[in-house]
């Protein structure tokens, strides 16, 4: 039975994870505003509940969906500490990593000892892709960015052209993946083709995003 320190060390995490619904990302919703990390969250969610069956390697054993789903939860919790970094500026961020990880560690101070080891070794799994549940996580994690940026009320400036590179090389390599990838592509696509940001000839993802 969980004694009682343990179980206000939760309640306490709990309530610090609560600022991840004030986070705001670059996207925007359909209806204009901005999305939260926690509504990007529960729609990778979603997302991972809905293909998961589908995503495992002919002839391999079914992924995990509890990992799954666990790993698409801790992804970006610790974005809650010091906010999320648009997709367009990661790549000029060199200690991203480091920083989200030290975000997590903070964020999770009152949990059980054990708790933090679990969910540090989420996060370590999903960071470095080192099993099949993670690096399906990784992908959907930038399918459903594009998906929100391609159904959002973007402003005029928005760069669509972008997302044609964007998680190109995590998105390679599984035949789902790559059949939602071209999905997204081709409504990317004609959306930059609308704004003048491409030309025809631009057919398929490219680049080592």
């Amino acid at each position: 039975m969980m004694n009682d320190t343990d179980l206000q060390g939760c309640l306490a995490f709990i309530r610090e994870a609560e600022r991840l619904k004030s986070v705001l990302r670059s996207a925007h919703t359909s209806t204009g505003r901005h999305e939260s990390t926690a509504e990007h969250t529960w729609r990778l969610c979603l997302m991972a509940m809905v293909f998961a069956p589908h995503l495992h390697a002919e002839g391999e054993p079914p992924l995990d969906l509890a990992r799954v789903l666990q790993l698409c939860v801790i992804h970006d919790l610790g974005e809650a500490i010091s906010g999320d970094i648009p997709a367009v500026e990661q790549a000029q961020v060199p200690d991203k990593s480091a920083r989200e990880r030290a975000d997590l560690l903070t964020l999770m101070a009152p949990l059980p000892e054990d708790v933090r080891e679990r969910y540090l070794a989420l996060w370590e799994d999903y960071e470095h892709a080192r099993t099949p549940e993670a690096r399906v996580v990784k992908a959907l994690d930038k399918l459903e960015t594009i998906l929100q940026h391609n159904q959002g009320a973007n402003p005029a400036s928005f760069d669509y052209a972008f997302n044609l590179v964007y998680g190109a090389k995590v998105t390679r390599g599984h035949p789902l993946i790559e059949r939602i990838r071209a999905a997204v592509d081709a409504d990317t696509r004609r959306h930059a083709l609308e704004r003048g940001q491409i030309d025809g000839s631009i057919t398929a993802p490219a680049g080592p995003a």
